[in-house]
């Protein structure tokens, strides 16, 4: 249900909601946020809550450190974990200067752009993200480990796996907040898991992949697991993907999907920084299906961009090189922007790589262009590219690249 601020403001009332909590992210999409109590809603509502900049990095310093959080009354939603009684809800909110200019690191605003760009296209992207993490024990005093919850594999059922009850605690607790997951399992790495979600808008999809982090962890903790989303937390099993679901309305035009499809791989290098933004995230790919060329293929999970068998409204591209450490907001923009650069150039798809890129010889190999091999690659990669310096403002490239 989305609201009103008037429903909001009733709702509040009504449930015995006793703080509000402004969610947020900083550039590289770690959530933020501030509680405010219910009288203060018409206030927040109609001026923002002011906070400061200073102390999240790339905000701000302390000469220009005031920015303003306005709540966004239909994102709300409960946190139902906290008490029936003084319930505690969020909602996200746009950031801006003291003035009222939009604020050019909210990533979150980026995304809004982009879809406008998109419907200004003809366009609307839909989104279904798919994110794995690992429950590892803690210690005796209460410290994330990594020993993994189980020795389970891939798609293993109880007893062997252990996070059977934990990502059932999981999909019913976002269910209460209006998140629909599709399906969960076990992965093939020992305590590793993954919760996969129905496609949505893309600033549902990516608020959705945001919270869901939040809400994995906690549950997790509740349990006395730790729950672990870095791209590679055990060097020998897989690391954590977060692949990317993209589908198209209007549905139907095989040609206009395969050219959304050749803008992704045209542009896939330039954005691997925002894609895969730290070190660990270059010893995940080119091992353990993570793709390291810049691919695609209808069936063979070792591509880039994979698209499975499915059509109509289900028809849609993966694309698998992302990690969770990628601000969702980001990755999106970056994806529909890539997406409408084909289209409007009418790229033509590639052949499709039906190989295996881990056995191939290396003059099979030598014909696919590669994905950056370490951040710093990336970084260059980005930071000399139309395409991303078009998209993504000078501020965010400098906090992510440097100059």
């Amino acid at each position: 249900m989305k609201y009103s601020k008037e429903e909001v403001i009733q709702f509040t009332q009504e449930e015995d909601v006793k703080f509000i909590r402004l969610t947020f992210c900083d550039v590289f999409g770690k959530q933020k946020n501030i509680a405010i109590m219910p009288d203060e809603l018409p206030r927040a509502f109609e001026y923002g809550i002011s906070f400061d900049a200073s102390a999240i990095t790339g905000f701000g310093d302390e000469v220009r450190s005031d920015l303003l959080l306005h709540p966004e009354p239909e994102t709300l939603m409960p946190l139902p974990w906290r008490p029936e009684h003084g319930r505690v809800v969020q909602m996200f909110s746009g950031i801006t200067r003291p003035d009222g200019t939009p604020f050019p690191c909210d990533t979150r605003n980026l995304l809004k752009t982009a879809v406008s760009a998109a419907e200004k296209a003809g366009f609307e992207f839909t989104f279904g993200a798919e994110q794995e993490f690992y429950l590892f024990q803690l210690d005796e005093k209460g410290r994330a480990t990594k020993i993994p919850g189980d020795e389970a594999g891939y798609m293993d059922i109880a007893p062997e796996d252990q996070g059977e009850n934990i990502r059932r605690e999981i999909c019913l607790t976002l269910e209460q907040m209006g998140i629909r997951p599709e399906s969960s399992h076990h992965e093939e790495g020992p305590g590793q898991n993954e919760i996969d979600f129905r496609y949505a808008d893309a600033l549902t999809a990516a608020d959705n992949a945001l919270t869901f982090q939040r809400v994995v962890r906690t549950i997790a903790h509740r349990n006395g697991m730790a729950a672990d989303f870095s791209p590679k937390p055990l060097p020998e099993f897989p690391g954590n993907g977060f692949h990317i679901n993209m589908s198209l309305r209007p549905f139907g035009d095989e040609a206009v999907f395969s050219q959304m499809i050749a803008g992704i791989l045209q542009h896939a290098g330039e954005m691997t920084a925002f894609l895969n933004p730290c070190e660990a995230s270059y010893r995940r790919l080119g091992n353990h299906k993570a793709p390291r060329y810049v691919s695609w293929s209808r069936e063979n999970r070792q591509q880039l961009v994979r698209i499975p068998a499915a059509d109509g409204e289900y028809r849609r591209a993966e694309l698998r090189s992302p990690d969770p450490a990628a601000n969702p907001y980001l990755a999106f923009s970056l994806m529909i922007y890539a997406g409408l650069d084909g289209i409007a150039k009418k790229r033509e798809l590639c052949a499709p790589a039906d190989i295996n890129f881990y056995t191939a010889d290396a003059r099979v190999l030598s014909s696919f262009e590669k994905l950056p091999g370490t951040f710093r690659e990336a970084c260059e990669t980005a930071s000399s590219s139309d395409f991303i310096r078009a998209h993504i403002p000078s501020e965010i490239l400098k906090i992510y690249c440097g100059d």
